[in-house]
């Protein structure tokens, strides 16, 4: 019973990673093909680097990723900043006047549908020219505020569940043994909950990278970012630059997954090694 129960399991395992994975496989091949049709191999000049060349030079898709990169560092470490204080605030401040309604618009962007977001964004950037002239149309300003304002919420939920595991003895411990609270923080309690912070940060990155809806709302004349020029093409027909772009993309988000449970387990061997000494050296 219980090798048919794992061989199911199994089946299902493999039958779902292969509905996930074998689309972006395949993508990764036909990035290599020399044809101008995507589904087409061409065998006999096949495989070949030219639409990689191709990419490198062409430059709407490198202006376009340049600007959603700066949107996506800007809008994530604002993001960070405001949703650790606010899952801070949440975690640790549990009676308080207005708790509620803080918790409820932290929150409401990740049930919010996206249309509804962009479309109120883009209304209040329009009220506010109008009434202050700020901003000045829309463009990379406007697209980050708008990024920062979903991507504050995921960053909200990551930190305020870490600090709800969170042990106070160790603050406290601190506290008793003379250090301010401003010190404490960022002497303990910063460095314990820094990988829910990288986390959250590494979210909101993904998030506005990934981000079409509201980009498209709070956008301007030459500042498209690299989903709304995808999308566009796209419209027209897959080019083999699009799996290019696709295949570059998810070979840097493999990097940077490595890259980090790489550095987080480094750190969990450290910790373990730290607490292991620690009876020998008392």
């Amino acid at each position: 019973m219980n090798q048919r129960r794992s061989f199911f399991i199994i089946t299902c395992l493999a039958f779902g990673f292969a509905f996930l994975y074998i689309p972006i496989l395949s993508m990764v091949v036909f990035s290599f093909n020399a044809s101008k049709l995507v589904t087409v191999w061409d065998a006999a000049n096949s495989p070949t680097l030219k639409w990689y060349y191709s990419l490198l030079h062409n430059e709407e898709i490198l202006d376009a990723a340049w600007i959603s990169f700066k949107v996506a560092v800007i809008n994530a470490t604002g993001a960070v900043i405001l949703g650790t204080l606010a899952g801070f605030g949440l975690a640790r401040f549990t009676q308080f006047r207005g708790r509620f309604t803080l918790n409820a618009m932290t929150t409401a962007p990740l049930v919010m549908p996206e249309v509804i977001t962009g479309l109120s964004l883009l209304l209040l950037f329009v009220a506010l020219e109008q009434t202050i002239g700020w901003p000045a149309g829309r463009g990379v300003t406007t697209m980050t505020i708008g990024h920062m304002t979903f991507s504050m919420a995921y960053v909200t939920v990551v930190v305020q569940s870490r600090l709800a595991s969170f042990d106070t003895a160790l603050e406290e411990a601190a506290m008793d043994l003379g250090a301010r609270p401003l010190k404490v923080f960022f002497v303990i309690t910063l460095p314990i909950i820094f990988p829910a912070i990288l986390s959250g940060w590494l979210l909101a990155f993904t998030l506005s990278w990934d981000d079409l809806v509201i980009s498209s709302f709070t956008s301007g004349p030459g500042s498209s970012t690299l989903p709304m020029v995808v999308f566009s093409k796209v419209r027209l027909g897959v080019s083999p630059e699009i799996n290019v772009l696709a295949t570059l993309t998810v070979a840097v988000v493999t990097l940077m997954i490595v890259a980090v449970s790489f550095w987080m387990a480094r750190a969990s061997r450290l910790e373990k090694a730290a607490d292991l000494a620690a009876p020998d050296s008392g």
